[in-house]
C-alpha cells in the first residue's frame, strides 16, 4: 500500500513539473524578442524586383561600405565608394510603423544635400529580423523596385 501511494505521488509530481503554461511562456518570449532598428548596420547587398519578386541579387563590391546607425529616433549613415571621390552621408529622424520605415533627413554631404533639397522624406517597406533588415523601395503603385540589405554589426 505504501509503495502504491509513493508511486502515485511520484507520477503526480512529475506530471506537475513537466506541464508548462503556454500563455506565460509566449508572453515572456515575445517581450524578450522585441525587434528594433537600434544599433549599427552594414549593407551587404541589394535585390532587384520585377513583379514584386526578387530577380537579381548583388553583394557589395570590395572596398564599398555603407553603414547606418539608429538610436531611438535618429538615423545617420555614411557610404564609402573607393572609386568615387564624392562624400556620402546623411542625418535625420526616422520612425517605424508596422512594416514601414520613414527617414526624414535634416542634412547631409554635398551630394546628399542636393538630393535633400528635392526630397527630404524617404519611405521604405521594412523587413526586420534580429540581425538583418531590408529597406525596400516601393513605386507609386505599391510595387517593389529594389532593396538595400543590411546585417547588424553592433
Amino acid at each position: 500500500m505504501k509503495l502504491s501511494f509513493l508511486f502515485i505521488v511520484i507520477i503526480a509530481f512529475s506530471a506537475c513539473n513537466n506541464q508548462k503554461n503556454p500563455e506565460i511562456t509566449t508572453k515572456t518570449e515575445t517581450e524578450d524578442h522585441t525587434l528594433k532598428l537600434n544599433g549599427t548596420w552594414e549593407m551587404i547587398g541589394y535585390y532587384n524586383y520585377v513583379d514584386n519578386k526578387v530577380t537579381d541579387s548583388f553583394r557589395t563590391n570590395d572596398g564599398f561600405r555603407q553603414v547606418k546607425m539608429y538610436t531611438d529616433k535618429k538615423v545617420m549613415w555614411s557610404k564609402n565608394v573607393p572609386s568615387d571621390s564624392s562624400e556620402w552621408f546623411g542625418y535625420g529622424n526616422y520612425n517605424v510603423h508596422e512594416n514601414e520605415l520613414n527617414e526624414t533627413l535634416e542634412y547631409g554631404s554635398e551630394m546628399m544635400r542636393r538630393i535633400i533639397e528635392e526630397k527630404k522624406e524617404f519611405n521604405y517597406e521594412l523587413v526586420l529580423e534580429k540581425d538583418k533588415f531590408s529597406q525596400i523601395e516601393i513605386d507609386d503603385d505599391g510595387n517593389r523596385l529594389y532593396s538595400e540589405n543590411y546585417k547588424r554589426i553592433e
